[in-house]
């Protein structure tokens, strides 16, 4: 999955495996440590989503 980032991010949603994707992580990574990292999540229903522009954020902060 190729990411676009508009400036800041989007309100888009994205699945605990597009995140991994993403950052080159494992999913079980993310599951464990999108709480240490500050990165909120959003529940859909029992689902766990992550929002775009939460993950930018997150990456913004971390790395600058």
């Amino acid at each position: 999955m190729e990411f676009v980032l508009a400036h800041g991010g989007s309100y888009a949603l994205l699945t605990p495996a597009e995140v991994a994707d993403w950052l080159k992580v494992s999913e079980i990574t993310i599951k464990n440590k999108y709480r240490a990292w500050g990165i909120r999540p959003q529940k859909v229903g029992r689902l766990l989503r992550f929002r775009e522009r939460d993950v930018v954020d997150y990456l913004d902060r971390r790395y600058g």
